[in-house]
Formats: C-alpha cells, sequence, structure tokens
C-alpha cells in the first residue's frame, strides 16, 4: 500500500499561508484605520493680512482637535510646519505664487516633569521656550502675529492675496513598520485656507 505523506504537508502549509494572511490583512486594516483617525480636524484662523507703512503683515494660528492635544499631554511630539505664501491674482491665468516664508514649529511634553517645550524656526534662527501649562505652549508655538512678508515696492501694483497652509507630520515609526508598511502617509494631516485679496498699487 502506497502512502502519501506529502499531500498532508502540502494542505498545513496552505493554511498556514492562509491564517498568516488573514493576520497580515487584519493588521493592515487596523494600522489605516488608525492612521486615518488621527488626521483630525485642526483648523487654520484667519489669515487676516493688513498694510502698514508698504509693509504687507500677516496674522494666523492653528487649532488643534482634541485627539491631537492628547497626544501632547501623553509626551507624543509634533513637528507643524507653516507655508505663509503670497499670490497675485490672475483672472485669465492660474494665481501666481510670488514669494513664500516657512516657519516650522516643534511641539513635545515631558509628562514626568510636567512640562513643555516648543521650538519656532524660519530657516535663520531658532527660538525655544519651556512652559509650565498646555494653553501657554499652544498660545506661543500655534499663533502667528504680525508677520512680516513682503514690502509692497517691491509688487507689481494687482490684486493679490495670502495662502497658509500647514502640515502636521507624524512621529517616526519603527524601520520594520515603516518598511512594511510603506504606503502609510507621513503627514498626520495637512490644511490651507486663503486670505481675502487686497489691492496693491494703483495700476491694473
Amino acid at each position: 500500500m502506497r502512502i502519501n505523506f506529502f499531500r498532508g504537508d502540502v494542505k498545513a502549509k496552505l493554511i498556514y499561508r492562509r491564517r498568516q494572511d488573514a493576520f497580515c490583512f487584519l493588521l493592515l486594516s487596523c494600522c489605516v484605520l488608525f492612521y486615518a483617525s488621527r488626521a483630525g480636524c485642526a483648523e487654520i484662523n484667519g489669515p487676516e493680512t493688513k498694510i502698514a507703512n508698504n509693509e504687507i503683515y500677516v496674522t494666523t494660528g492653528l487649532i488643534l482637535n482634541e485627539k491631537q492635544l492628547q497626544d501632547l499631554k501623553n509626551g507624543i511630539a509634533k513637528e507643524i510646519t507653516f507655508y505663509i505664501d503670497l499670490f497675485r491674482v490672475w483672472n485669465m491665468w492660474p494665481d501666481e505664487f510670488v514669494l513664500g516664508k516657512t516657519i516650522v514649529k516643534t511641539l513635545k511634553a515631558d509628562p514626568v516633569k510636567k512640562e513643555y517645550i516648543a521650538a519656532s524656526s524660519d530657516g535663520m534662527t531658532v527660538v525655544e521656550r519651556r512652559f509650565n501649562e498646555l494653553n501657554s505652549l499652544l498660545k506661543w508655538s500655534l499663533n502667528i502675529r504680525d508677520l512680516k512678508l513682503t514690502n509692497t515696492k517691491e509688487l507689481e501694483p494687482a490684486d493679490y492675496f495670502v495662502r497658509i497652509t500647514v502640515e502636521s507630520r507624524l512621529r517616526k515609526l519603527p524601520p520594520v513598520i515603516s518598511y512594511l508598511f510603506f504606503f502609510v502617509p507621513e503627514k498626520e494631516f495637512t490644511k490651507v485656507k486663503d486670505s481675502s485679496s487686497f489691492r496693491v498699487g494703483t495700476g491694473k
């Protein structure tokens, strides 16, 4: 009598493979749902613009949602980047990017010391401050008031507006997780908001 020892082995391997695939699918689904839930609804304040002494000033800010605030309280660091860009309005053509500034804010907390630390960088200088409460950290780090953007004498007479883009990057994933889930976005959220248009000069 001939006994087939291989069919059972193949069947066992197929069962093991299916279980492995099911586990990977479950892990993948959990990962996607986890990061999707983190997208949140942070909101941009403003932006507001004003012209004084031929200088364009911009005021704006960011409001985090409850989940993002809880992350900070739990010691999860955040890197939030503000892009403050000036656009020229064209009626028959796409709006023209003129110039912009970038400000990077780093927020972190030490739950043990009950201390909050924030740093602000504009590419040339870095300012770091420490706070004893979260509200003080948020007020200083997530609000930009009267940022000098440019002098109107350097611009052509036209209508302009300021576009604020805010990006929050996720904390770095472990190398193995990053390799397996390369499709998971590195950004926690991206928000964009435009100011009202304003006139520079008198020409058309």
